[in-house]
């Protein structure tokens, strides 16, 4: 119940504590997006009548004018933005997706609470038409106050399964699925895998799909033969080095991510292991640096030109129709056989 006499109008926080819901269900409710329940759609619609909740009113404003510009926000820090290949080719596409275009493209990192509530603030203050999230964490709230702004979004990945705003993303399952099957009939039998951050995705996902293939060929596999990363070099060597002490017997390394892949070799071969004759390897990404190491990596390639090219395309038609359901595309992805493996 709304108080008397207040005069601030209620927000999207207390429509969803007064419906008993998360504020992210709430905005899929708000956008009409898949994933809800009717009795929980009905429920918190009655929220909404109820504190009379209005979305932004100036966001809807800005339906009917343009920037001319969209933004295209990293939510890591510089040294993963500047070390990881992924990240400058996803920039490229979408740069290239927007080319024939007249908007101008805007790129900017989010590291921090304070940095994100800025960014909020530069989006409220209608300064861009959409943007692009890239790297997103499973408990990252930009998604959902942009979706409270009405701003026109899209996600490179997603942050859960029943995720509400639009994205583009890779059959990460499927690929890491394929890697390790690919690995079991090389006749491979002590596989072991290096993950990437719990929080991310994409990294459940490949950590699925290598969960579902060694379940294929060899029944459940024991937690022992997985260790955590975060998507970096330094993590894939600590990783493998904590796989080699557990399994010294291990005879192939799944890791999440070609630069992971790529501190995996460098640990495997200060332990006096040869790639592939005593450890297969193969990574994930098929990033540059998949050929320039010794021996080349095999590794799943996720198409990042398409993906960023499918990114702008679906931002743009979602700035041209803010009516639209959400849009959720996944890309194949494709096992690149090369030395290591």
């Amino acid at each position: 119940m709304v108080a008397r006499g207040r005069t601030a109008p209620p927000t999207l926080e207390e429509v969803a504590a007064f419906a008993g819901v998360g504020r992210g269900t709430v905005s899929r409710v708000i956008n009409n997006a898949p994933g809800v329940r009717a009795t929980t759609r009905l429920t918190v619609e009655r929220a909404i009548a109820e504190l009379g909740y209005v979305p932004n009113q100036a966001a809807r404003a800005l339906a009917g004018s343009r920037t001319g510009a969209v933004a295209l926000v990293i939510t890591e820090t510089e040294r993963r933005f500047f070390a990881e290949p992924f990240f400058s080719d996803i920039v490229r596409a979408v740069g290239a997706g927007l080319a024939d275009t007249e908007i101008q493209l805007l790129l900017t990192l989010v590291r921090s609470e304070k940095e994100r509530q800025r960014f909020v603030q530069y989006a409220r203050a209608g300064r861009v038409d959409g943007v692009l999230l890239v790297s997103v964490h499973g408990s990252d709230p930009l998604p959902d106050l942009l979706a409270e702004l009405e701003m026109p979004t899209v996600l490179s990945g997603r942050r859960s399964s029943d995720e509400p705003v639009s994205y583009v993303d890779s059959d990460n399952v499927g690929g890491a699925r394929s890697a390790v099957r690919y690995l079991v009939d090389a006749g491979r039998r002590a596989i072991a895998t290096v993950t990437g951050p719990p929080d991310m995705y994409v990294a459940q996902c490949r950590l699925r799909g290598y969960r579902d293939a060694m379940r294929n060929a060899f029944g459940e596999v024991e937690a022992s033969w997985i260790a955590q990363g975060d998507f970096t070099e330094e993590s894939g060597r600590r990783a493998t080095a904590e796989l080699l002490e557990r399994h010294p017997e291990l005879d192939a390394v799944f890791a999440a991510s070609d630069i992971m892949a790529a501190g995996a070799l460098h640990t495997l071969r200060a332990a006096g292991r040869r790639v592939p004759e005593d450890v297969a390897l193969v990574g994930f990404d098929d990033s540059p640096l998949a050929q320039h190491t010794d021996p080349q990596l095999t590794t799943v390639r996720q198409p990042v030109e398409e993906m960023g090219r499918a990114m702008a395309r679906v931002l743009l038609e979602d700035i041209d129709d803010r009516s639209a359901a959400c849009r959720h595309v996944i890309l194949r992805t494709e096992l690149v056989r090369r030395a290591s493996a």
